[in-house]
């Protein structure tokens, strides 16, 4: 273990919150030492400074890695505690609360990681967030979110195509931090929350399929716009019964009218009209993939602007409809999505870290979670690159990230 030179009273802190975090009482992580609870207490507190013997046994307890506890800066403690009272309030089954549990443990995580990535790299990152949108009563909030959806688009200049890099372009171009995992319940899309040091956080179930987690993604981002949520943490289940309130109403809205913008959709069908003289099944498969939605989002976006009977996706769905199989049928190959736990950018920083020897190997497996073999090759995938030579051969590339292109500094 390194030379411990961390501040007394933030080693505390970070301490005692991933005891909190553990579920841990004072007088239990104490006994566990084999002190007296005031003894521990003023390891919390910074009056006594935890050494590195007790450090390496309370990080193995709490099911954290040392650097965790040491690493410098304040922590951030705004995450989990409000999570974790949303999640206390889902009244869900002891099984599904210690899921949702280890969930929000794994969005702290992860976020702080990243910025340490970004502390290390001297890279923060800079959002581009718009303006909170205030709800006006008077107005239909699958109206608003329409309108909302298409002044986003414009502000990102995506016009009104198909966004297949979503996480991508939410990430570099809004400055979202999106993380993925398979620790939420199946019945959980994701959950959302913001803090001054971090920004706006998402941590979406990476069990569902890539269709379902752009939807997730974009529900998430919708509760941000909204100036009643943007500082209020939020854990979604994939459906609510009864009476959706406002602010869900309008997010699931965005995250349709932005994945599939009006005057698109109608392009689209118009054009399929007018070439064959009908909308037939398998148009909709194919303009479900166009949008990378599923057949329900794309089937219920087109009854909802009038373009085919209201019904017809129950009416599909009773029949047994099966997507996957239809778009075999058609020749409709996969779109690529990025099903990794962490982001490109958050993956970029870790990797070109590790190409300066700011971190080590068991450093890198953390940062990416996943083993030290596995992290190197994916370190090495990310400095090569597979050229194709005019004559048609192959060569691999080695990228030099850090080489400045503006020449010799006078």
């Amino acid at each position: 273990m390194p030379p411990l030179d961390a501040d007394p009273r933030v080693l505390g802190q970070r301490i005692a919150e991933a005891r909190k975090a553990r579920g841990k009482t004072q007088e239990e992580v104490a006994g566990f030492l084999g002190y007296s609870r005031p003894t521990y207490i003023a390891i919390e507190k910074g009056d006594r400074t935890a050494r590195p013997d007790e450090i390496i046994k309370l990080a193995t307890y709490f099911g954290r890695k040392v650097n965790e506890l040491v690493r410098p800066g304040e922590p951030v403690t705004d995450l989990q505690p409000h999570l974790r009272a949303v999640a206390d309030k889902m009244r869900t089954g002891d099984r599904s609360q210690v899921a949702l549990n280890a969930a929000i443990d794994k969005l702290q995580s992860l976020a702080e990681d990243y910025r340490e990535l970004e502390r290390i790299r001297n890279d923060p990152l800079q959002p581009s967030y718009p303006p909170e949108v205030m709800q006006n009563p008077r107005i239909d909030p699958t109206e608003q979110a329409e309108v909302v959806a298409e002044q986003e688009r414009k502000r990102l200049g995506l016009g009104d195509q198909p966004v297949i890099y979503l996480r991508k372009t939410l990430e570099w171009d809004v400055g979202l931090r999106i993380f993925y995992t398979d620790d939420l319940p199946s019945n959980i899309a994701g959950m959302y929350a913001y803090s001054a040091e971090l920004g706006a956080c998402i941590l979406i179930n990476r069990k569902h399929p890539p269709e379902r987690r752009r939807v997730s993604m974009l529900h998430e981002y919708g509760h941000f716009l909204l100036g009643t949520d943007r500082y209020k943490p939020g854990i979604d289940y994939l459906t609510i019964s009864g009476r959706k309130p406002a602010n869900e109403r309008f997010a699931e809205a965005f995250a349709l009218s932005f994945l599939m913008p009006a005057s698109s959709v109608r392009q689209q069908f118009q054009k399929i009209l007018t070439t064959t003289g009908d909308f037939q099944v398998a148009d909709l498969c194919r303009m479900k993939h166009f949008y990378f939605v599923s057949l329900e989002a794309m089937t219920l976006r087109l009854e909802q602007l009038g373009l085919i009977p209201k019904g017809t996706w129950d009416h599909l769905n009773e029949s047994g409809f099966a997507p996957r199989k239809a778009d075999a049928m058609l020749g409709l190959a996969s779109h690529p999505t990025d099903d990794s736990v962490v982001p490109e950018r958050y993956r970029l920083l870790a990797v070109h870290a590790y190409q300066r020897d700011e971190i080590g190997d068991s450093d890198l497996a953390h940062y990416l979670r996943c083993d030290v073999v596995t992290a190197r090759e994916e370190a090495e995938r990310t400095l090569t690159s597979r050229e194709i030579e005019p004559s048609g051969e192959e060569r691999t590339v080695k990228m030099d990230f850090p080489r400045s292109l503006l020449g010799e500094t006078r």
